[in-house]
């Protein structure tokens, strides 16, 4: 016998979810831009597959980023993905044993134990090849039945496993994991009952079996349980595609795009539907968004994403973000938050008719030189830090021009977090060609957001752009600034967009420890505090700003230190608000603490000598 009606649920909610997944990839594909398509093609053929698989078995299945997050977090989810997995490709293999080989419809080794009742005969049939499969294909049950137990604990012990907060289910969600959550017990109790009667099964089943002989009626509850197993696998296969679990498929898809070397565009488009569609709303980004402290709990990444994914978002969702990367960070997917967030706003602001034209009006110094400087927006609103850089250029002897010295002008990130692409791109183009009429070797800019831009979204053909922390650390380790050492005691804060958005995190620490002791804080690197300030947000108020600076000042503050230095001007204006602690740029604790540099010193050398002779 190879067929009975119970099958059924299993067997039509799987072609149900194929074809919805078929439809659905099939419009991603179309959407495609032919460029984007080309490159999947020709990725299917290079060694990026490789990499591709690597990645996949890595975080889709054994969950490496959040066995860094969590043991237990991590535990769990695996042994619900390889768990799964394992029973799949064991069982296909166990079927093909008792099958002769033969290709056996999909059903088939999914409910193989109702279809043959084998017996233990022998205490040592494990060494068999059908006592070896019994054996295995328990333990795997019993590796995704402790991750199920796992499951149900963090429902209401979630600091176990890393996690204040989790998310709120919408009703698809609560189908699809109840049904997820009974698959398996389901499971155990159909073999359970079938070994009972049969006297066969595993170490498991087998023993469950003996042990419910004892006092139920196996012979009529075995047949019910194979029902109740099938109807929640199909149930779990109808809900799926309107629920987090969209994210089992779907993540392989966008793993593969990503090394094929497909990203966001400007504007929403299949890759960003593959993203949107990939988030498992695990909730680990929950407690890294800062917005909690404001009590904005319900726009963090993860709501977000669902409101996208329902299309249910409002302006004020998405405008309440930071955009200071946390989530990103966070993300076991790695989904592209900020990006999306963008994408959103530019889609909101579709209709809106703004002139930007008087941006494009600002005077600026086009003088040749070697360095041009680029002060910005917030260097200008931080004259100190401007002050310290010019001070800084004298001292290293540097061929410099001062790009914007006689007013601000932005470099155009602004207008692209408000969704005004189209002023941000003619701002961008602009300013390219004011900054090549310079024909500077090298950018230097003071701003971490002027820096990002000036790398990802501007072509200067070849021109170096540098954040003003690592011209300095250059200059030092060069001799052309030497510092003087003081016994300050110094935190750092690293800033969103220069470090989460661009990785610099020693070039500043270099320069730091040449002047003062440096202190580690509970927050810093990848997982550093935003300081409250940010450009990002459009919705929120003063007092909800504050709360978020108060707390990453209090964090920053734990060691007493003498001064909190930063490497953003934004950073250091909304800091030196909350009238705490001294708080420096890190320009202007190095122009406190300049000495002559070696030439300089062997100049005046030569003038006390000649000094001397006359």
């Amino acid at each position: 016998m190879t067929f009975d009606l119970f099958v059924l649920p299993f067997f039509i909610g799987l072609l149900f979810l194929l074809g919805v997944l078929v439809v659905k990839y099939s419009r991603w594909i179309a959407m495609m831009d032919a460029s984007d398509r080309r490159k999947a093609g020709m990725a299917l053929f290079s060694f990026s597959l490789l990499k591709t698989i690597k990645e996949i078995f890595m975080e889709s299945l054994l969950h490496r980023r959040m066995f860094k997050r969590n043991p237990l977090l991590g535990f769990m989810h695996m042994s619900f993905a390889l768990g799964w997995l394992l029973l799949i490709v064991m069982g296909n293999l166990e079927s093909r044993v008792y099958s002769g080989g033969h290709i056996n419809p999909p059903y088939y080794p999914i409910f193989l134990k109702f279809f043959i009742h084998d017996k233990r005969v022998l205490p040592f049939e494990i060494f068999t090849l059908p006592g070896f499969f019994r054996f295995i294909m328990d333990l795997i049950l019993l590796f995704v039945l402790s991750g199920l137990v796992l499951a149900l604990i963090k429902r209401t012990r979630s600091k176990w496993f890393g996690l204040k907060r989790t998310t709120v289910h919408n009703s698809f969600d609560k189908w699809a994991i109840t049904s997820l959550w009974l698959i398996f017990p389901m499971r155990l109790l159909a073999e359970s009952f079938t070994a009972g009667i049969y006297k066969g099964g595993g170490f498991l089943t087998n023993t469950l079996g003996s042990f419910f002989n004892l006092f139920l009626p196996l012979e009529y509850m075995a047949y019910p349980a194979w029902w109740a197993y099938s109807t929640m696998l199909g149930i779990f296969f109808v809900t799926l595609p309107w629920s987090r679990f969209m994210h089992i498929p779907t993540e392989v898809i966008l793993i593969f795009l990503r090394n094929a070397g497909i990203e966001q565009g400007k504007y929403p488009g299949s890759f960003s539907e593959i993203e949107i569609r990939s988030c498992p709303r695990c909730g680990v980004c929950i407690d890294v968004c800062q917005m909690n402290q404001a009590g904005l709990t319900g726009s963090t990444a993860v709501y977000f994403i669902r409101s996208l994914r329902d299309q249910q978002t409002d302006v004020q969702l998405n405008s309440n973000c930071m955009m200071c990367g946390r989530c990103l960070e966070a993300c076991p997917v790695g989904i592209d938050t900020l990006g999306l967030r963008v994408g959103a706003r530019s889609v909101d602001n579709k209709g809106i008719a703004s002139d930007f034209s008087y941006l494009l009006k600002q005077t600026v110094t086009e003088k040749k030189a070697e360095v041009v400087y680029f002060a910005g927006c917030m260097g200008h609103l931080t004259p100190g830090v401007k002050r310290a850089m010019l001070q800084i250029f004298e001292k290293a002897g540097i061929d410099y021009t001062f790009l914007d010295e006689d007013g601000s002008i932005c470099c155009g990130r602004p207008l692209k977090l408000a969704g005004m692409q189209k002023a941000a791109l003619k701002l961008v183009s602009e300013n390219t060609v004011k900054i090549k009429n310079t024909g500077a070797k090298i950018l230097v800019t003071s701003c971490p957001i002027c820096y990002k831009v000036f790398n990802n979204d501007y072509q200067l053909d070849g021109m170096q752009v540098m954040h003003h922390s690592v011209f300095i650390d250059n200059l030092v380790k060069d001799g052309k600034l030497v510092l003087r050492p003081s016994d300050l005691k110094a935190v750092y804060h690293d800033p969103c967009e220069l470090g989460r958005g661009s990785g610099i995190y020693e070039q500043p620490r270099n320069v730091l420890k040449q002047i003062s002791e440096v202190s580690d804080v509970a927050e810093e690197r990848a997982n550093s505090l935003c300081c409250g300030g940010s450009i990002g947000d459009l919705s929120m108020n003063a007092i909800q700003r504050n709360v978020i600076r108060d707390n990453a000042l209090n964090i920053l503050c734990q060691s007493r230190p003498d001064v909190l230095v930063t490497a953003c001007p934004l950073c250091k204006k909304t800091f030196d608000s909350g009238n705490t602690i001294v708080v420096k740029d890190i320009a202007e604790l190095v122009a406190d603490n300049m000495e002559p540099n070696k030439l300089q010193l062997h100049a005046a050398e030569l003038i006390d000598q000649q000094c001397l002779i006359a």
